[in-house]
């Protein structure tokens, strides 16, 4: 429609001549939901298809006498306050907060999730440079068993690749390092564990400082490593290829024309 960038139940009912009820009733039987859209991006890594059976073979088939670690920082979450007081749920009204907040600073949330228990080693800083993410990957060295070898799904930040991170993980070869596909990381099973965090320990808190964030976010890690179901993992390689192949198509087929 002119100056809209898609059509409602009304609008659509008002240009047609008919009712929003009747509009609302096609969308239905069709599948038509205008008013949703989803994001997506497609990797243009060269080495996608290596990289994805790479990590969906641990997943399907992880290797014996090793853990499977997914691991990343969630960065810039934010101490925020409310400027008032919300009311709390009752019978017939949900909870209120104010729109508006005070930033007291951030911190960074350093996290690898155990794939076949579920558990989530982590570690919180306010930075999030080379050294941070050096010193995490000390604290997944030390906290678990020696006898294990450790294979660890990551992005391709640059921190996880710099040189003194490397020289370090040469003098420990018991660590095996899988970078996900560029564009690609919900290839990266703790993402769904930053996604739970969010929006059950953190979207509806509110914090004064920066260390009142980082023991409410220590305090739903240990809540969930006391109870932790495995993140399971399905999808076949193929399967998975598949569809990005036919994304890859329809989007070529729309970008020809």
């Amino acid at each position: 429609p002119e100056g809209a960038t898609h059509w409602s139940t009304r609008t659509l009912a008002a240009h047609l001549g008919t009712n929003a009820t009747a509009v609302a009733r096609i969308w239905r039987a069709h599948g038509l939901k205008p008013h949703r859209v989803k994001t997506f991006k497609l990797s243009n890594d060269p080495h996608f298809i290596e990289k994805l059976e790479d990590i969906v073979g641990l997943y399907l088939d992880p290797p014996e006498h090793a853990l499977v670690l997914c691991c990343d920082e969630k960065t810039q979450i934010q101490a925020l306050d409310r400027t008032q007081p919300g009311l709390p749920l009752k019978r017939g009204r949900g909870k209120t907060m104010t729109h508006d907040y005070k930033r007291n600073g951030v911190t960074t949330l350093f996290a690898a999730l155990n794939m076949l228990t579920g558990q989530v080693l982590s570690m919180t800083d306010q930075l999030h440079r080379h050294q941070e993410w050096l010193r995490f990957l000390k604290t997944i060295d030390r906290m678990t068993p020696k006898n294990k070898s450790l294979h660890l799904i990551v992005d391709n930040y640059a921190t996880h690749k710099h040189p003194e991170v490397r020289a370090w993980l040469a003098r420990h070869p018991r660590f095996h390092m899988h970078f996900t596909p560029t564009s690609a990381s919900w290839l990266n099973m703790v993402e769904r564990f930053f996604r739970d965090i969010t929006d059950n320990g953190i979207r509806r808190g509110a914090f004064s400082s920066v260390a009142e964030l980082e023991a409410a976010i220590n305090e739903y890690i240990a809540a969930h490593n006391a109870q932790p179901k495995p993140f399971i993992w399905t999808a076949k390689a193929a399967d998975i290829l598949a569809k990005v192949t036919r994304a890859r198509a329809a989007l070529n087929k729309i970008t020809s024309n």
